[in-house]
């Protein structure tokens, strides 16, 4: 049976490189994962006043796909040598409240993104850390900093470079491999 995985892209932007990259990684896919791209733009920040017994309907809305996910892939780019708001937003969002996260215990995989050479590394770290505190068991080797990713892509949004290419593939198989041996756990 299919493993239905969650694909967060911490930019808002439509032609955003990260985005590319995530569309490009879930064409890697095989057919035992199923990608699924939850849109996080649409949640209001998080505020613990209205985690009430009505909270916002876009919360309601994106804990529920959460919840139906199988295992998680975030791709990020990094701002200020972090993650982004509106990633570490959904991320709080989806963790509470408290004791009741749709995403614990669950798989997943971090690819950052950058124009620069580190490849978003302080995002890529900070995400895990948030991952490891949401007891998300976080797929450790081989990490994916994808750096210079302008140069990577082609007009129409497909990686370029063979190289890269051949890396996300073996990427997403470990991945693959980490979600069973977790899940059968």
């Amino acid at each position: 049976m299919p493993r239905t995985i969650g694909i967060l892209v911490g930019s808002l932007r439509k032609e955003s490189c990260t985005r590319k990259i995530a569309n490009a990684i879930v064409t890697l896919f095989p057919a035992s994962l199923q990608p699924r791209f939850i849109d996080i733009g649409q949640l209001p920040l998080y505020n613990a006043d209205l985690e009430t017994e009505s909270p916002p309907v876009p919360w309601v809305a994106f804990r529920d796909q959460l919840r139906t996910a199988d295992a998680f892939l975030f791709a990020t780019p990094e701002y200020n040598r972090s993650v982004p708001g509106v990633l570490k937003n959904a991320v709080d969002v989806a963790s509470r409240p408290s004791g009741r996260s749709a995403m614990a215990g669950k798989p997943a995989a971090v690819v950052s993104v950058s124009p620069g050479a580190i490849g978003a590394f302080g995002a890529n770290h900070h995400l895990r850390q948030s991952l490891v505190y949401l007891d998300m068991p976080t797929m450790l080797q081989p990490e994916a900093y994808i750096g210079g990713v302008a140069k990577l892509l082609g007009p129409d949004g497909a990686i370029t470079q063979d190289s890269t290419r051949e890396f996300l593939r073996k990427y997403v198989q470990t991945f693959e491999a980490w979600i069973e041996r977790t899940i059968a756990k």
